[in-house]
């Protein structure tokens, strides 16, 4: 009973955090950003109770080793941190993505799997839906008009990505359907995934669709003797005709998305691997300066979520992501992986990359022990989940934002628990306690801390006022965006002593700024 409502849960948190969204338009990414982690933590606070916390024996193997490694380095990069606010706020996003993954583990292996990858499956479907109501003519206070059609992320490439995690998780729900209608819904279903991809005009979701393909194509031709069905061949047919279908419709059909070339597609298409200028020459300067910022702690980085506070120290001065307050216009660099080795270290990406690698082999072994040829697809889902997410993170932030994280460890979790080995582990009463403990205090906290950043955002989006800011920064303090806002208004009513304080604070949070000097200069 308890595993099917945890299940349940997962479920129903993975399509909540797709579409939960703030309207107020003054925190322009966090008002997408701020109330997906708070679904994410509090997912995670919920998972830890219902499904780690039951019992003081659990299976480990080397895979779930390397992500305790990774968290236990990334906590101790942490206390290295200029901003402590950002590294809590980093941090958490992956202690509850590792409490996602080790509950949808256990919830696979007791059998739970295809109703998480079921849940994941149409939270897919929801992302893409909403995209495409943006793309032809809806519009909603929830949407952003400046990186259409991102639907309620905010951005078409974090749509996007999104979707190219959860496609995998979404053709097997379509392949293994029970009936013939739930079938025709999910062949619909992923006509409409790639049609939106193509429209995200998304190079790394494009690289991943294509990698996926080349990776899952073979691998269900080897496998066909395990499923080896009629009705399932002909679904992948279907599906496949499908998205040609609707990729040739919506490249033909006229939307409300305004590109500025006469061939955007075919531009995106001719420039997918282009590092020689526009955003892939950007990417590569980014990737180059920023290993000069790992390079100068290889062992513990800046810290979590550090990347944009140190990262103007080691750009050069004509840096097109600096803007001009002193700070990269983005608040991470364009690839997970460089922001967990300018951040966290040499260690923690080894185990991070380990902890892939350990559990796509794993999903490609022992298929002859699997139940039924229903895991074997379940895992090849796994494998293709898994390389979608290795591509899109390459490219862009993924695994370091909340809503493609919880898609991402709910469905490699959930489909590497089937037939799992690993060695049997019993705690004592009290390492256990202390364990879970320790987990569940920090995503306490860490749902705590959503809270109130949700609570400020809402302050100031209702009422604006100079008393509405003043009272966001007392609910978060670690807010550089409130406090800068809070000094120039009381410097600008004459109240210095109080500019200078949140000046100060704002300084803290990021020391190469330039807005909160100018304040302190002001206010001599």
């Amino acid at each position: 009973m308890t595993q099917r409502v945890a299940a349940r849960l997962l479920s129903i948190g993975t399509v909540a955090v797709v579409v939960v969204a703030l309207p107020y338009k003054v925190f322009e990414l966090d008002r997408y950003f701020v109330p997906k982690e708070l679904v994410l933590h509090l997912v995670a606070l919920v998972l830890g109770v219902l499904v780690l916390a039951r019992g003081r024996t659990t299976t480990v193997d080397t895979a779930d080793s390397l992500l305790a490694a990774f968290l236990l380095w990334s906590a101790a990069s942490a206390l290295f941190a200029t901003n402590y606010w950002l590294a809590q706020r980093a941090l958490s996003i992956s202690v509850a993505g590792t409490i996602v993954f080790w509950s949808a583990r256990r919830l696979g292996a007791d059998g739970a799997h295809r109703g998480i990858l079921a849940g994941a499956a149409t939270a897919t479907v929801c992302a893409t839906a909403l995209g495409l109501a943006q793309t032809y003519g809806a519009e909603s206070a929830y949407f952003s008009l400046n990186r259409a059609p991102g639907g309620t992320f905010g951005n078409r490439n974090f749509v996007a990505h999104f979707c190219a995690i959860g496609l995998p998780a979404l053709m097997y729900v379509t392949v293994t359907a029970r009936t013939q209608l739930v079938a025709f819904a999910g062949t619909l279903s992923c006509g409409a995934v790639v049609a939106l991809l193509v429209l995200t005009r998304s190079r790394a979701a494009w690289l991943a669709l294509g990698a996926s393909i080349v990776v899952l194509l073979p691998l269900l031709w080897f496998s066909r003797k395990y499923w080896g069905t009629r009705l399932i061949g002909g679904r992948v047919a279907r599906i496949a005709l499908a998205a040609t279908v609707t990729s040739a419709a919506v490249i033909a059909l006229p939307n409300r998305l305004n590109w500025r070339s006469d061939s955007p597609y075919l531009d995106s298409a001719v420039r997918l691997a282009d590092y020689s200028s526009g955003s892939g020459r950007g990417r590569l300067a980014q990737y180059v300066n920023s290993a000069r910022m790992a390079a100068e702690d290889p062992l513990f980085g800046a810290g979590p979520g550090n990347w944009p506070v140190q990262y103007a120290r080691f750009a050069p001065a004509n840096d097109p992501s600096i803007a001009d307050n002193g700070m990269p216009a983005n608040p991470w660099p364009s690839s997970d992986w460089v922001a967990f080795l300018a951040e966290r270290g040499a260690v923690a990406v080894i185990a991070l990359a380990g902890v892939f690698l350990l559990v796509f082999v794993g999903s490609l072994r022992r298929w002859s022990e699997l139940p039924d040829g229903d895991a074997v697809l379940a895992k090849l889902a796994t494998v293709g989940t898994i390389v979608a997410t290795l591509v899109v993170s390459a490219f862009d932030a993924v695994l370091l934002l909340a809503a493609p994280a919880l898609l991402a460890w709910s469905i490699i979790g959930a489909g590497s628990g089937i037939g799992r080995g690993g060695r049997l582990m019993t705690f004592s009463r009290r390492q256990w306690m202390s364990l879970m403990g320790v987990l569940l205090l920090a995503q306490t906290a860490a749902v705590a801390r959503s809270a109130t950043q949700v609570t400020a955002i809402k302050l100031v989006g209702i009422g604006g006022s100079r008393a509405s800011w003043w009272t966001a920064a007392a609910w978060d303090p670690g807010s550089y965006r409130i406090n800068v806002r809070v000094a120039e208004q009381q410097a600008a009513a004459g109240r210095c002593g109080v500019a200078r304080i949140h000046a100060r604070r704002a300084l803290a949070l990021f020391p190469d700024a330039s807005a909160p000097r100018r304040v302190l200069r002001d206010c001599r």
